[in-house]
């Protein structure tokens, strides 16, 4: 006798099974995928992370050196305010204003650019002319006087001093403009003033002025 055939349902369910194994399979295979693309995203997000946190820590470091190096200017700008104010009603250093903006570096070197200006020296003012004046004419009185005895000497000692004091001592005398400036010199440092061209024409003019009343006088 012959085998009975495979009842329809029975290949059916064969397909079915094979219909839900495919299927099964698919969606292990879809689940591995996104599996693996949440991995790979994650790991992403943990490189991105990282290189964020260094790049934040080298900010902070960079900040920090920055900081220190802005203390140390302002405090070291401070000190030079203080040694030419002589100290006085200064306390310590400022703190950093909450409003402050800007390129910290850039504020510190206005600052010290602008203690430079101030700490330069101008030049004698016009008040102290008359000063200037009294030096030229003290240099001019001085020479001369320094003239006149060198000629005295040379009548008393008679010989070759009769003939080269006076000479010398007119040289002395011409050169009374030029002592007046060492007296105004040291009136400009003094007062911590550049001893510029104008006082020193001051002085000369008013030297050669006055040597040149007493050569007048003393003829």
């Amino acid at each position: 006798m012959s085998q009975p055939d495979a009842s329809p349902t029975y290949s059916a369910q064969v397909r079915r099974l094979a219909e839900l194994t495919a299927r099964v399979q698919a969606q292990r295979a879809e689940a591995q995928d996104w599996y693996d693309q949440q991995c790979a995203a994650a790991q992403r997000a943990v490189s991105e992370a990282t290189d964020q946190v260094r790049r934040a820590e080298a900010e902070v470091a960079a900040a920090r050196e920055e900081l220190e190096r802005v203390d140390a200017e302002a405090a070291h700008l401070w000190q030079q305010l203080r040694d030419r104010l002589g100290g006085r009603g200064l306390g310590g250093p400022p703190g950093p204003a909450l409003d402050a903006t800007g390129d910290p570096l850039h504020l510190v070197q206005g600052v010290r650019e602008l203690l430079g200006r101030v700490g330069q020296p101008g030049e004698l003012p016009s008040s102290a002319n008359p000063l200037l004046v009294l030096c030229g004419l003290f240099g001019a009185v001085l020479a001369y006087a320094l003239g006149l005895g060198a000629r005295q000497l040379g009548v008393s000692y008679g010989g070759d001093l009769a003939v080269g004091l006076p000479v010398l001592a007119l040289v002395v005398t011409l050169l009374g403009p030029l002592i007046g400036l060492v007296p105004a010199k040291r009136l400009a440092d003094r007062r911590h003033a550049v001893f510029g061209p104008r006082p020193m024409a001051v002085v000369v003019v008013a030297g050669l002025a006055g040597t040149a009343l007493l050569l007048a006088l003393g003829r």
